[in-house]
C-alpha cells in the first residue's frame, strides 16, 4: 500500500503532536512555594465577624494556617492590635507588642484551624485585630509578609 504525501504529512503531524504532549506531561512541574493565613469567625467560617466587642468579654475567633512550602515548616501566629492606618505591610510587621501567639509545625500540604480567645480592654473605634504569620528559618523567626486583620469597635460593658 502506497501512502500519498498528504496522508503521510497528517500522520507525521499526529506523531509530533503526540510526542510533544507526552513530553510535556512527563516533565515535572515546579510549583511556587507558599503559605497562607486567614481569620475565621467563632464557627470557623469566613464572614459574619463581630463588629462590636465589649471590653473584658471574650472574643472568640479562629485562625487558619495552610502550608505549601514544599517542606515541613514551623509557623508562629502573632496577634497584635492596631488601628486604621496602623496595620502591617507585606514587608514590615506591626510594631505593637503581641497579645496572643501560637506556634506549630505543619507538614507540606498541611493546614490547621486554631481557636483564638482574646480579652480586649479599653474602648475605641476601628481597632484592628491583626494576625501575622511568621516562620522559622533554621536560626530565627522571620515575618512572612502574610497577615490579615479584623476591625472592631471596643465598648465598655454595662458595669465598666
Amino acid at each position: 500500500m502506497i501512502v500519498d504525501d498528504e496522508v503521510f504529512a497528517v500522520l507525521m503531524a499526529i506523531v509530533i503532536v503526540s510526542c510533544a504532549i507526552a513530553i510535556a506531561m512527563t516533565i515535572p512541574r515546579k510549583t511556587e512555594p507558599f503559605s497562607a493565613i486567614g481569620v475565621l469567625n467563632e464557627m470557623g467560617k469566613i464572614g459574619d465577624y463581630p463588629r462590636t466587642v465589649v471590653s473584658g468579654s471574650p472574643l472568640k475567633l479562629n485562625v487558619f494556617i495552610d502550608n505549601h512550602e514544599g517542606k515541613a515548616t514551623a509557623f508562629m501566629v502573632l496577634v497584635k492590635l492596631g488601628s486604621r492606618g496602623n496595620i502591617p505591610s507585606n514587608t514590615t510587621p506591626l510594631s505593637s507588642a503581641p497579645i496572643w501567639n501560637y506556634t506549630i509545625v505543619l507538614n507540606d500540604g498541611g493546614n490547621i484551624t486554631i481557636p483564638v480567645e482574646l480579652n480586649l480592654s479599653g474602648e475605641g473605634k476601628n481597632i484592628a485585630i491583626v494576625f501575622e504569620l511568621w516562620e522559622f528559618n533554621s536560626s530565627r523567626w522571620v515575618y512572612t509578609g502574610r497577615w490579615c486583620h479584623l476591625y472592631v469597635n471596643l465598648t465598655r460593658g454595662p458595669y465598666g
